[in-house]
């Protein structure tokens, strides 16, 4: 039995891993002749998709990078697999986003499949999340910094508003996006990062 559960675990693992692969930001690039690599930064999310293609690709590409994280949830979920897995497999679904298998184990940075995964995950602390996000990109112009900041906040608000026992998933998530933003991090500092909106 504890054989079979953990072999579902794994299976649904690596089914979230594949699911947060699919690159919607090129898929909907492509639908308009574009290849989302070869403009703008070339970077696959959102950000990039509205700089190149303007704000309809780029709300699509966010709702679909964002599903991508909710439905790696709800699967763990839906079979009833408790708490830590279900942040597992939305782990795993964010680390498929960050490195595709169908682009060479490349990707974006995972901030909005991130932000999908705690929809479901912790509902209120996406909430907030979101609203530092939005309140620090419209102070700044800057994306990147938004998500730095409000992801960084993440652990400290998990701590106050939701279980302890999530706060494992919540530092992982936010070393992630520590991690992929490191190029951002070091054009922040230099004052070269581009705003939102802003073309190369």
């Amino acid at each position: 039995m504890i054989s079979f559960t953990y072999t579902r675990i794994s299976l649904l693992i690596i089914c979230a891993f594949i699911m947060g692969s699919i690159p919607v930001g090129m898929l909907v690039a492509r639908a308009k002749g574009v290849d989302l690599k070869k403009v703008g930064s070339g970077n696959i999310g959102a950000t990039n998709v509205l700089r190149s293609l303007g704000k309809g690709p780029a709300a699509l590409t966010l709702i679909g990078d964002m599903l991508k994280g909710t439905l790696a949830v709800a699967l763990g979920r839906y079979f009833g697999l408790g708490t830590f897995y279900e942040g597992i497999i939305g782990l795993s679904a964010i680390l498929g986003h960050n490195f595709s298998v169908f682009l060479g184990f490349r990707g974006g940075k995972g901030v909005a499949t991130s932000l999908g995964v705690f929809i479901l995950y912790s509902p209120r602390t996406a909430l907030i999340t979101f609203v530092i996000w939005i309140a620090v990109v419209m102070t700044t112009k800057y994306s990147s910094l938004g998500a730095l900041i409000s992801f960084g906040l993440l652990p400290l608000n998990i701590i106050l508003f939701d279980s302890k026992e999530k706060l494992p998933v919540a530092l992982l998530v936010t070393l992630l996006i520590l991690m992929r933003h490191t190029d951002n991090i070091q054009r922040l500092l230099k004052g070269t990062e581009r705003k939102i909106g802003e073309r190369l």
